[in-house]
This record gives C-alpha cells, structure tokens and sequence, in this order.
C-alpha cells in the first residue's frame, strides 16, 4: 500500500498534473451528460421516440469518430490553443442552439456538432503524456482513468436533474455554457502537448504508414473491442433492470460499476507491470459474459458487475499507455484522436447489436453478446499485435515538415 500511494503522490508532485487532473475532471462533466441529455430533449420535449433519439445519438458518435483524429492533427500542426479556439466556437454553437432546431435539423447538426466535438478526453491523455515521463505513465492515466469514472457519476446525474425539474431546453443550454466555459479553461491554461522527455522533434512529421502500424493498430483494435463491451453491457442493464421492473435504480447501478472501475484502475496503476491491453480487454469481455445469469434483484446485478467492472479503469488505462508509447510525440495528437475513435466506434457498434439481441432474446444473451464481442475483436487483433514493427521514435526517413 505505501509503495502504491509512494507511485501516486510521485506523479501528483510533477508540475501541472494535479492542475491538469482537476481541469479535466471539470471539463468532462458536461462530456458525459452530453447523451443523456440529448435523448430526453428528444424524447421529451421533441415528442419523438427513443429510436429517433438513439439515431442522434449515432450520427453525433459519427461525428465525433471522424473528428477527433482531425482535432488531433490539428493540435499537432498548429498547437492546442488554436483546436481549442475552434473547437469551442463550433461545439459551442450547436449546443446553445440545439433547443431551437426541429427533429430533421438536429439530426443533420448533430453530426456537425459531432466532428466539431471539443476533445477532452484526447487532449487529457495527450497532455499527461507530455508531462509524465514514460516510466510513470500507467500511474498518470489511472489517475486519468479514475478522474473519468468520477465524472460520469456527476455529468448525466446532473443532466437527469436539470432535464426532469426543470426542462430539457433548460438542460441543452447549461450543457452548452459547461462546454463553453471548458473551452475557455483548456485555452487559459494551456497544457503542453510535448514534453522534455519526449523524442527530439525538428519540426518534420512522420509519415502515417511510419507509425500508425501492426502494433498500434492492434492497440487500437482493442480500445474498439473495450467501446464494444461498456457500451454493450450498459444497454444489457438497462434491459435487465427493465425486465424486473427497477430501471430507476439504473442510476444506482451506474454508479456502482464506475466506483468498481476506479478500483481497479488505482490497484493497476499502483502495479510495476501489467497486462497489455488486449488481454485485458479480453479478460473484460470473459467477465461480462455470465452477469446476465445473476438475474433478480438490482443490488444481485451489481454483484455481478463487480468484476468486469473492476476491468474496465485497467483496460482503458493499458490502451491509452500503449499509444503513448507507440505514437512519437510529433504526431501524438492524432494518435490519441485515434484512440477516441476507436473507443467511439465499438461503443457506435456495442450498443446497436447488443440492442438487436436483446430485442429477440433476453438480458443473458444481451452481456454474453457484449462480452463475446469483444473476445472475438481481441481474437482478430491477436496477428497484428504479434508483428515486429520497428521502433516509432527512429522514424526519420520520408517526412514531410509541419506548419506552425
């Protein structure tokens, strides 16, 4: 236990993490109410069904999978001020306004908003890897990791409130200020994006077939395998608690799954080694497949979420620390845009199948579907990880220079 908190208070102490940690857990908040909101404005207030909401929700994930590694290019080129300022501008934009627009209309801005999308969680890790030297890294993003989890108890809790006591319009617009007022901190503090232990960087970017290779892709795969099972698995408890009558303890669950994770993300972040990313996210998968046996009672259900759970913190903490390492810092940016991507993507693709099974079958086949999903894309991604690659950071051949 001392050396864990010896390995926290170390990374804590390094200038402008704490700093960085706090923002982000500020600015993450109004990230993770974003959904939750939009599907009660859409239900609520536009009069539609939660099919339609669900397909805003999808053009807007749309969005944001193509947009983050455009951000992330972005801040690689031109530095993080200058993403942010645009960032801000447009995200902002569509949110204060989505109150005024019809169904069609949000629909169509929806994916606008989406690839406009202010990258918090890209830019988070992004800066972490800048300030934390490469032995330290585990420990700095499962602090990341558990600051994550903390803002998603608060965020759609939060936006839940505000939508029911008071409307959603009222809900929207405060999303928007909350976004807006990120933007504004993220540009004032400005976190470095590159940091004195990164490679020595001459203003020339690699090529991505330089870099963005197997193991990486592999990395990669896993994030979307991890999107895959969380996204899945939290369409399979809202089933499950349906089917017994309790979805208004899906709140309670919620947060008993994320208090599981940061658990398990400050055990794996006070390790010396641990599992590579695809491992674990197999080992999440593995665990997510029997929780739809537990049936009954809501607190039954969150015993038996308790170990994939426990997996969720650790596997995203492997991943984003795989990229880090994977990723020379020239192009860092649009690797973790990447990352988000990939998280994106199987969370697009989670929630729809898992939904599909759910509809013809029951909440056992909801988290067996969830959790062999993501076996079988760890599966599929076992080739690539086993190829040798060289070295990213020896990229210096066939570059071409960046504007600053």
């Amino acid at each position: 236990m001392a050396v864990a908190m010896g390995n926290y208070q170390r990374v804590l102490r390094l200038p402008g993490v704490a700093t960085l940690l706090v923002l982000m857990f500020a600015a993450r908040i109004p990230v993770a109410a974003t959904n939750m909101v939009l599907t009660l404005h859409v239900v609520l207030t536009l009069h539609r069904d939660y099919g339609a909401a669900g397909l805003v929700g999808a053009v807007g994930t749309i969005g944001i999978a193509i947009g983050a590694p455009l951000t992330g290019r972005l801040v690689d080129a031109f530095g993080l001020r200058k993403m942010v300022f645009v960032t801000t501008i447009g995200y902002g934009a569509y949110w204060l306004t989505a109150w005024l627009l019809p169904y069609p209309a949000l629909l169509v801005m929806s994916f606008v908003g989406g690839v406009l999308a202010l990258p918090v969680m890209s830019v988070g890790r992004q800066a972490l890897s800048a300030l934390v030297p490469p032995e330290h890294r585990r420990t700095a993003f499962s602090l990341d990791s558990i600051s994550l989890e903390m803002s998603f108890m608060v965020g759609p809790a939060v936006g839940v409130l505000i939508a029911t006591k008071v409307s959603t319009t009222a809900a929207v617009i405060s999303v928007g200020c909350l976004l807006v007022l990120a933007g504004i901190a993220l540009f004032v503090v400005n976190p470095p994006v590159r940091g004195e232990h990164d490679e020595h960087w001459d203003g020339v970017r690699p090529l991505r077939r330089q870099w963005l290779k197997s193991q990486l892709l592999a990395t990669l795969a896993a994030g979307c395998g991890a999107g895959f099972v969380l996204a899945g698995t939290e369409v399979a408890v809202v089933a499950a608690l349906r089917g017994v009558g309790q979805v208004s303890w899906t709140g309670v669950v919620t947060i008993a799954m994320c208090v599981a994770s940061a658990t398990g993300g400050a055990i794996y972040g006070a390790l010396r080694r641990g599992p590579g990313p695809l491992v674990l996210m197999s080992v999440l998968g593995l665990l997510a497949i029997p929780v739809g046996l537990a049936g009954g009672q809501w607190w039954v259900l969150c015993l038996a979420l308790i170990p994939s759970s426990l997996m969720c913190a650790p596997t995203l903490t492997a991943i984003t620390d795989r990229v880090s390492q994977l990723a020379p810092a020239a192009v860092r940016g649009e690797a973790m845009g990447l990352h988000s991507a990939a998280l994106t993507l199987g969370g697009a693709l989670g929630a729809p199948v898992v939904g599909t099974v759910l509809d013809h079958s029951s909440p056992v086949g909801g988290f067996a579907t969830a959790g062999l999903g993501g076996v079988l894309i760890a599966l599929l991604a076992v080739p690539l990880a086993r190829r040798r690659t060289a070295r990213p950071n020896a990229l210096t051949n066939h570059a071409i220079p960046v504007s600053r």
